[in-house]
């Protein structure tokens, strides 16, 4: 597993955003049902307040979905923590891609897991600010991508695992298609008024055993670029 540096006194946070602070979320989480202490631990060390707005710094260990501009959010702790521990309970992947970067904090979680994390992101500026991310945490094993989600990232398929940060009605082919045969993809699918979180798991021959793991909502996947 990797060891976050942190290189700044501000990733280490005060206050609210101290080691307590995250103690306490690590607690939270393991109350509500996730189980596997890999996932935990890295939740308990990353600095979330990192990855949203200084002005929100206080909330950053809240276990809620906080906003992080261009009509974005930054994933609820528990969703981040239930989403990573679907992607990793039947195997530890090698290679995962990720459509829908956000503020970079899941593909953080991810890098921390898995030896190559690859997040493509629609929206440039947010792509930017996590790349800086990125960097002030020394994450040497993630790539990333600005360009349409919905295409994935075809030159480094296939991947044995995928993860999507946004819902669509439902998987479009062209990132199912990344997808090895034996491996797993776990994403919010439906409407905006009703999604459900589900688990693709490929049987290595071609066919995949879908898995309904419970109600969630996520902003919509969305093509093109912004």
């Amino acid at each position: 597993m990797t060891v976050y540096p942190l290189p700044a006194a501000d990733l280490k946070g005060e206050g609210m955003t101290s080691q307590r602070a995250r103690d306490r979320l690590a607690a939270t989480l393991k109350g509500a049902g996730i189980s596997d202490p890999r996932v935990i631990e890295v939740i308990r060390n990353l600095p979330r307040h990192h990855f949203i707005d200084q002005a929100l710094h206080s909330r950053a260990y809240e276990n809620d979905a906080l906003p992080i501009g261009h009509g974005q959010t930054i994933s609820q702790p528990w969703v981040v923590a239930r989403m990573t521990e679907a992607l990793i309970e039947f195997g530890m992947p090698q290679k995962v891609l990720e459509i829908g970067t956000g503020s970079g904090y899941q593909a953080a979680v991810l890098a921390a897991l898995v030896p190559q994390v690859f997040t493509v992101e629609r929206i440039e500026a947010l792509l930017r600010q996590a790349r800086r991310r990125f960097r002030q945490l020394g994450l040497t094993n993630l790539r990333s991508r600005y360009d349409d989600g919905k295409l994935g990232w075809p030159d480094e398929a296939p991947f044995d695992a995928i993860i999507l940060t946004a819902a669509g009605d439902t998987i479009p082919t062209r990132i199912l298609d990344q997808l090895s045969p034996a491996g797993v993809l776990v994403a919010p699918v439906g409407s905006p008024s009703r999604q459900t979180l589900i688990r693709m798991r490929g049987d290595g021959q071609g066919d995949f055993v879908q898995e309904e793991l419970g109600a969630v909502s996520f902003v919509p996947l969305l093509g093109g670029i912004g």
